[in-house]
């Protein structure tokens, strides 16, 4: 892919253009790097956070909640790291030529399932036929 795609500041993808085309992919590999510096961001200043409170508060309240909060915090942290993983392996799809395509058909993902979720890897009834495989098992667990 050749990063000297320059994007109209107001650049949406279209069905008029071919699927997963050079302005596409660059618009994509852009909303992902996007997310994932505001992911990184969010992340170091969780880090800062956790780093700055102490548990010595001498209310066992005011403790249990101090702990509590940093208990949310570190479980956002973590979804963010996977979160961060699977930003990177769409990048990874970009370069290599798979992005936008279901892992399981081959089919086009869709420009609006996309825009919705840009590290989606099937397509939407690709999707809904492993959420009601999912239910099953679970049914007869």
């Amino acid at each position: 892919m050749v990063d000297s795609i320059i994007l109209p500041p107001d650049y949406k993808p279209s069905a008029s253009e071919p699927y997963m085309c050079e302005m596409q992919l660059e618009y994509f590999r852009q909303k992902l790097e996007a997310w994932k510096k505001s992911l990184v961001t969010q992340s170091e200043d969780t880090l800062e956070d956790l780093r700055q409170g102490g548990l010595n508060q001498p209310d066992d309240i005011d403790r249990a909640a101090l702990e509590t909060d940093k208990s949310l915090d570190l479980r956002t942290k973590d979804r963010a790291r996977k979160l961060i993983g699977k930003i990177n392996d769409a990048l990874e799809r970009i370069s290599d030529g798979t992005y936008g395509f279901c892992e399981e058909t081959g089919e086009p993902i869709g420009l609006e399932r996309l825009e919705a979720r840009p590290i989606a890897t099937l397509s939407i009834e690709a999707q809904e036929r492993h959420e009601r495989m999912e239910k099953t098992y679970d049914d007869e667990a």
